[in-house]
Parts: C-alpha cells; sequence; structure tokens
C-alpha cells in the first residue's frame, strides 16, 4: 500500500501505548480504524478522539483476546463488517518478568493466549480474506526479547520468539 486513505486496518491492543499511537498515526493519514483492546472506556474515548479531529472511520471492539472464542466472534464481526480488511497489525501483548521459577502457570498460559494464540487466530481468519481479495498486509508486534533472552524474561521472550518465528514462515 503505498497510501491509508480509505484504508481499512485493524489493530489489536489499541486503548494504549504503541496501539493508540498506531491508530493516531493511521487516523492522521486518513485510515479507516477498527479497534480492539480490552478496556471499553478507553477506546470509546479514543475513537471519539479520532473522529472529532479526523474525516475517517472508526470503530471498536472491547473484547478480552485470551478468550479465543469470543476473538474469534468479533474478527468475524469486524470483516462482516468492514468489508474489506486492508491491514492487520497485531501489536496486543503483556509481559510478566519473572524468574522461571516464580512464574505461574497461568501466567505462562496467559501470556501464551495474548501475545502467540491471539494473533495466530487472528490472521486463520484475516489470511484467507485477504488472499481472496488479492491485497493486505500482516503486521505483527514482536520484542528484541525474542531473539535475546534474559532470566526474567523466558516466558515473555519464548512467546514472542514465536511470533517472530511464525511472521518469518508467514512472510
Amino acid at each position: 500500500m503505498t497510501t491509508i486513505t480509505n484504508r481499512n486496518i485493524i489493530i489489536t491492543g489499541a486503548s494504549g501505548g504503541i496501539g493508540e499511537l498506531i491508530a493516531r498515526k493511521v487516523a492522521e493519514q486518513g485510515g479507516n480504524l477498527f479497534l480492539v483492546a480490552r478496556s471499553e472506556v478507553k477506546l470509546h474515548q479514543l475513537q471519539q478522539e479520532l473522529l472529532n479531529n479526523f474525516p475517517i472511520k472508526c470503530h471498536y471492539y472491547p473484547t478480552d483476546l485470551t478468550d479465543l472464542d469470543k476473538w474469534s466472534v468479533v474478527i468475524k464481526t469486524i470483516i462482516d463488517e468492514a468489508g474489506t480488511i486492508d491491514a492487520m497489525i497485531n501489536n496486543a501483548g503483556v509481559g510478566i518478568f519473572n524468574y522461571v521459577e516464580e512464574t505461574t502457570w497461568q501466567d505462562t498460559l496467559n501470556m501464551f493466549q495474548l501475545n502467540v494464540f491471539a494473533l495466530m487466530k487472528a490472521i486463520n481468519y484475516c489470511l484467507p480474506e485477504m488472499t481472496e481479495q488479492g491485497h493486505g498486509h500482516i503486521i505483527n508486534i514482536a520484542s528484541q526479547a525474542g531473539k535475546i533472552a534474559t532470566p526474567k524474561s523466558a516466558v515473555y521472550g519464548a512467546t514472542k520468539h514465536a511470533v517472530i518465528g511464525f511472521s518469518n514462515a508467514l512472510r
């Protein structure tokens, strides 16, 4: 894509941090946004700000991406409402930085559910749509932790290593 004006772009983890900043940049350039995160309040505030400042379409979908069944419903809804998905930016993620022996199994599951499986689930739904329409971009946000492990980021690093490996194979 040489321009994102009037393009439909999904951003996960859009309620704060990198995701929020990406949403602002996409809106500045005229892209239509489909924002996903847990916080309905933050998503609504961001939507209102972007709609007030830019001539775009902006929708938001509060959901917990670790619930893959609910996430599947949201993805299908977005695809149906958008008609075409021009880009998907998988930004949602979580990091819990403990030594392996201090990391609970639930924390491990949550990090893999959000950082890896939710990303893969979204691609599983969007890639066939992009292939059928003949275009689309997928951007997966990872981390240097996926390349350089540290003792307190073993699980987080493993999730980001999975994202990097999956992204390289997908490309």
